[in-house]
């Protein structure tokens, strides 16, 4: 293939319809049939990237290889097509207006007049293509957040608009997914939402080419032959999108539906060989057919809003099939827990896993935890924050030092074993300033950690600002608490386990972020393992 083709998805009525799910779904069809395809998101919010936003905001923020904070969405996509996003797979609308004031800054206007049009939609158009234009890639899928008519999502709308009669037939479609509403005290399924929503569309220049209908009941021949006629579509490209038990069984129902074959021909593409999804199909009977359930606790600050912990719940979806098991996630909200309660919240889980995230409020509880779960033999896996409370709880309880804390959350303390890492020490500015993206990691031999990823170096995903204190090392390892990972070239610890513990482990990076469904992370497998074992034999 010469040419690079694009498809664009839209998104119609509401909010949260799924475009990322859609995206994904049709991305890993085309990659089945042969097609090098990767998603782009362009996200319409003024942040210049997700890394300051609470995840009750936006949900959790995702990391790339590369070291972007990026929307949620990319990890939908590496998770269904196994293949790295960079930077360059996300753009929000505060990035695109940085990058066009930073150029007239430097004059690079000439002293024209700086507009949406042309400067902002040139600009957009042109990281639009960025991916199309590195050689790498046969179909580039770019998701356009929002909803068509919002305010924000405008200078996209109309980029792509241009980006269509620029890239001319066959080069270049729209996909627009949109809501079917059943009304219960009519007992049907209303079509005029929807078409107001091609409406809009067209009002700006942009006619779909293929209508994704989200629907909690099945679409009728004749209400698809209405769509079709109303929204001025091919009767063929109306494709249903019904609810489904999991977000993996999607792609399947979009083959069924003929969505891949549809935008292809659209494209005037080959359809090559039929998609080969073997080992995703194997992934979804052992995710439906478990031999084994576990309940594992998810102890946390942002339980309230399931997107905030997203890759980890996702992770434990791959590790659960890997492992035959049903993995019950339990949320547990960390400000409620302490000495009095905690054997009551923590007591009936088969593993506890301590999630990551930021500031003081709910940390005595995660130490709380950590100290339960140690105490008594519970799988135990923390991550980040996580990785660092299970080190002031060893501190306290083991080596006695009762003040023992993370400067992040005491100042004062006289041993702080977590501490803001030296090159944050001069960081005044929040955004991008982490330490982010992928690090190695030295891996001890006979440690829990060696046995779990079978490799004496491993290469993972971070974001965080402080750090286990390097001056505690030497008494916390005499006292038990092994540094089994360490950054070669920094000296930071990466690992930190316990030995003569059914399963307690502690990392600094985010495991989640690179779990897939044709590579499940060791980490959540090995911890899903454990947790079916410890159950095993509590019973």
């Amino acid at each position: 293939m010469n040419q690079t083709k694009y498809i664009f998805v839209t998104g119609g009525v509401t909010s949260s319809l799924g475009k990322g799910i859609i995206a994904a779904s049709l991305a890993k069809l085309l990659q089945a049939r042969g097609y090098r395809t990767t998603i782009q998101k362009f996200d319409p919010y003024i942040n210049v990237d997700p890394g300051t936003l609470n995840p009750y905001e936006h949900g959790e923020c995702y990391v790339t290889d590369d070291g972007a904070e990026t929307d949620l969405d990319l990890g939908h996509y590496e998770r269904f097509l196994n293949v790295p996003t960079s930077q360059a797979n996300n753009v929000t609308t505060g990035r695109v207006y940085l990058s066009v004031i930073e150029k007239e800054r430097r004059g690079e206007f000439l002293g024209k007049t700086v507009q949406v049009v042309p400067h902002i939609t040139n600009e957009i158009k042109e990281r639009m293509q960025l991916l199309g234009k590195s050689g790498d890639f046969d179909i580039v899928i770019t998701e356009i957040g929002g909803t068509v008519g919002d305010i924000e999502s405008l200078p996209y709308i109309e980029s792509v608009r241009q980006l269509l009669w620029e890239l001319g037939e066959e080069n270049a479609i729209v996909i627009h997914l949109t809501l079917i509403p059943y009304l219960a005290a009519a007992g049907e399924l209303k079509t005029k939402p929807t078409q107001h929503s091609v409406k809009t569309l067209m009002e700006s220049g942009i006619q779909a080419d293929i209508l994704v209908c989200r629907t909690e009941h099945e679409l009728s021949d004749e209400l698809r032959q209405k769509l079709a006629l109303f929204c001025n579509v091919k009767r063929e490209a109306v494709i249903q999108s019904i609810d489904a038990s999991t977000i993996y069984d999607v792609p399947n129902l979009m083959l069924e539906e003929g969505l891949d074959k549809v935008a292809l021909k659209k494209l005037n593409l080959p359809e090559k060989s039929s998609p080969d999804l073997k080992q995703w199909n194997e992934f979804l009977y052992k995710l439906k057919n478990p031999k084994h359930t576990v309940n594992i606790g998810l102890v946390g600050k942002y339980v309230e809003l399931q997107d905030s912990y997203k890759s980890i719940l996702e992770a434990f979806i791959h590790a659960g099939a890997a492992n035959e098991t049903k993995v019950n996630i339990v949320s547990v909200h960390s400000e409620y827990i302490d000495r009095n309660n905690v054997a009551e919240k923590l007591s009936d889980f088969d593993g506890v896993l301590v999630a990551p995230g930021f500031g003081e409020r709910g940390i005595e509880g995660k130490i709380e935890t950590v100290r339960y779960v140690r105490e008594h033999n519970i799988p135990f896996f923390g991550i980040c924050l996580g990785m660092q409370m299970a080190v002031i709880e060893y501190a306290r309880t083991v080596l006695g030092f009762e003040d023992a804390n993370s400067t992040e959350m005491n100042s004062q303390t006289s041993h702080p074993v977590i501490d803001l890492m030296e090159e944050q020490k001069t960081i005044t500015d929040k955004g991008g300033t982490m330490r982010l993206g992928s690090w190695k990691c030295n891996i001890e031999k006979d440690s829990l950690a060696h046995q779990i990823y079978g490799k004496d170096q491993i290469e993972e995903r971070h974001r965080h600002r402080f750090e286990f204190n390097g001056q505690f090392k030497e008494q916390l390892e005499k006292a038990g608490l092994k540094a089994s990972g360490i950054n070669p070239d920094t000296g930071l610890v990466e690992i930190v386990e316990i030995e003569n513990h059914p399963f307690f482990i502690g990392v600094q990076y985010h495991p989640e972020y690179k779990s897939t469904v044709a590579n499940p992370h060791p980490i959540f497998v090995g911890f899903v393992k454990a947790a079916v074992q410890h159950k095993a034999v509590s019973v």
